[in-house]
């Protein structure tokens, strides 16, 4: 396995390189923005050719409270872990235990007998590009996903127990573009790596990617340690208007089962360094698997539907490769890698363009539009500050 060690490897870099440059501290391009939106807190970073050049943190951990968000707090990533898990996938594929085109049939048909003829035969490709024709999140998908099964079952073997619960379903590939937004074949590509690995996928994506990349701040699931405000907790949105902090517990959280789909946590400065290993292409290290590999995640496999008004932490216009978003902003000249994370009580987003080696990121801990609102207008104007050449 040509990756251990390289968590050591870099670390050692890091230690001998020379000083990295001193850090933009860019609150006051987020405060008007957190303010105008009023939202609780707002995070962003700029990384340019290996180093964070721009970073921030503006506001409180609970909406509400004087406690002040810090620049090492850990912040939800929702949807933006998928394109971890598509690293894993890559892993996966270089070390022969997987392909593109196996199918679920294939490598899961031991374990869930019954399977419909068409779910068996989706193809990992298509679940890591939502082209499947697996539907975005049912009502029958989510009763499944908040089964009283949690209390009795590990995350892996919910995962399986939830593929089994909807196994005869058969997936529609819609007309006009194949593309749409699966968590549930998300949740089904974890299953998949599960089996093929002999591993859990929560000790997956340590150990082949929070600890390789040295992010000390990553985690999984709700942010805050239960009686503690320590991060910046996630926010609902009420009817009324007012804004509901969930500080702990299962309500903090989606169900375990969704790891695959979108459950990590880390620090805006940690979140940076990850879109800085992609910005670089598989150049610089430590390789968690090959540019060639990496290539093939990043470029476009389908082209996403025209929505007027996609749903908030959804990608929009353009292409989808596996785990990222292919897309064409009013403010970039080229196409750049993009994704968008919510778990209905954070959001975050994410833009890597590959042309200018360049990464930046912004986290929320409120979603709905007013997240998203807060979160694209910070992303666009980090962009014009440090993106346009």
């Amino acid at each position: 396995m040509k990756r251990i060690g390289y968590g050591l490897a870099l670390g050692f870099l890091i230690a001998t390189a020379p000083a990295a440059v001193a850090m933009d501290d860019v609150a006051s391009i987020l405060e008007p923005i957190r303010e105008s939106q009023d939202v609780p807190a707002l995070a962003g970073a700029v990384t340019k050719n290996g180093e964070i050049i721009a970073a921030g943190v503006v506001g409180t951990r609970v909406y509400g409270m004087d406690i002040p968000v810090e620049l090492d707090d850990r912040f939800h990533l929702g949807s933006d872990t998928k394109a971890m898990t598509a690293t894993i996938a890559g892993q996966m594929v270089e070390d022969g235990l997987i392909s593109w085109d196996s199918t679920v049939g294939d490598v899961l048909g031991e374990d869930i007998e019954g399977m419909s003829p068409e779910f068996a035969a989706v193809t990992l490709a298509q679940l890591l590009s939502h082209s499947s024709g697996i539907p975005t999140d049912t009502e029958e998908m989510m009763e499944i996903y908040f089964s009283t099964e949690a209390f009795d079952f590990t995350p892996q073997q919910r995962r399986l127990r939830a593929i089994d619960a909807w196994k005869r379903n058969v997936p529609k590939v819609p007309e006009g573009s194949p593309f749409q937004y699966a968590n549930f074949g998300y949740m089904t590509a974890g299953a998949m790596l599960e089996k093929v690995s002999g591993r859990p996928w929560e000790e997956l994506i340590v150990s082949e990617i929070f600890d390789p990349l040295e992010l000390e701040t990553a985690g999984l699931g709700a942010t805050a340690t239960p009686g503690r405000y320590d991060a910046p907790v996630g926010h609902r949105l009420q009817e009324d208007g007012t804004v509901q902090p969930m500080a702990w517990g299962i309500s903090a959280d989606m169900p375990p089962l969704l790891g695959p789909a979108g459950l990590a946590h880390m620090s805006i400065l940690d979140f940076a360094r990850w879109a800085d290993w992609n910005a670089a292409g598989g150049a610089r290290g430590p390789e968690l698997i090959t540019p060639e590999t990496l290539a093939e995640l990043h470029r476009e496999h389908v082209r996403t539907p025209h929505r007027e008004n996609p749903p908030p932490g959804t990608p929009g216009d353009g292409g989808y490769g596996f785990g990222w978003g292919v897309v064409e902003f009013d403010f970039a000249d080229h196409p750049v890698l993009t994704h968008n994370g919510s778990n209905g009580m954070n959001l975050a987003k994410i833009l890597v363009d590959l042309e200018q080696d360049l990464g930046i990121v912004v986290t929320t801990n409120v979603a709905g539009q007013r997240g998203d609102l807060a979160a694209a207008q910070a992303l666009e104007k980090l962009y014009r500050a440090y993106g346009v050449e």
